[in-house]
């Protein structure tokens, strides 16, 4: 084995003692490098340790910036590598710093790097809830139209509700536009409510009211869809032999041709 093939098998897999040993040492290089671009933000630690946080973040780039190009040198398809997935969390991960450069305050996009700690999973041998995830974004593809249609709805209602406050007000109390009024209908029916906008007239407390109580409903909508499709994933089936339509495994007939079936209690 080459070194080329030595130094892929340490970064790129982590079934060896090697590979175990790098890919840790780097998601604790990033939880590092994270929590100092975090402490950085903090203006009275800034004042004081702005130059250590300015060398400590740079010499973080400068390793991950010779991580990335070795992970391209090493790779048996670069290109491959580059516009993959990591290989673009990668290059994000480096970006922020070199933009500092030019544009101020840009280095606090170093956060991105937090992506990178999705290799967790790789290196604790986590992929085996994948099957998980993927029921899950089954039952999240299976319900989109009916949260597409759900969405639709709320925006209507959202829209009606403003138009309606921004005519019941006429116009003051913070309701200067049909848009400023839309956005106190979303920050009211999501019960965030923070109160910069608040209506005067009796007319408008009671759609106010109304909005509220509305939103306390909208919001057990959508977990209500996606828990539906989350409970038919699991439920066990099995195909009709007529028909090959998926049935429940307690059910005696198919529910498409009516066909007996054998169920495991018979």
């Amino acid at each position: 084995m080459n070194k080329r093939q030595h130094l892929h098998k340490i970064i790129f897999e982590s079934d060896t003692k090697g590979g175990k040993t790098f890919d840790v040492a780097l998601l604790w290089c990033i939880l590092i490098s994270i929590l100092i671009t975090i402490l950085d933000s903090v203006p009275t630690l800034n004042l004081y340790f702005n130059k250590a946080f300015y060398w400590i973040e740079w010499f973080f780039t400068i390793l991950f910036s010779l991580e990335y190009l070795t992970r391209i040198f090493i790779s048996k398809q670069p290109f491959r590598y580059i516009f993959s997935f990591w290989g673009l969390v990668d290059l994000l991960a480096i970006l922020p710093t070199f933009l500092s450069l030019f544009i101020s305050g840009y280095h606090y996009l170093l956060v991105v790097r937090i992506l990178r700690l999705l290799r967790v999973f790789r290196i604790l041998k986590l992929v085996r809830f994948n099957n998980e995830a993927i029921m899950l974004l089954k039952a999240l593809k299976a319900s989109s139209y009916k949260i597409m249609i759900f969405f639709s709805t709320v925006l209507t209602i959202v829209i009606l509700l403003g138009t309606i406050m921004y005519v019941v007000e006429h116009g003051d109390n913070g309701f200067t536009s049909i848009p400023q009024s839309i956005y106190w209908a979303i920050i009211t029916i999501t019960t965030v409510g923070y109160g910069d906008i608040v209506p005067h007239t009796i007319l408008g407390k009671f759609i106010s009211s109304f909005a509220m109580i509305i939103g306390y409903a909208i919001i057990a909508v959508p977990t209500g869809i996606i828990t539906v499709e989350l409970s038919k994933s699991n439920e066990t089936k099995h195909n009709c032999p007529q028909c090959q339509t998926n049935n429940n495994i307690h059910a005696n007939y198919c529910s498409h041709c009516g066909t007996t079936l054998k169920t495991k209690t018979q």
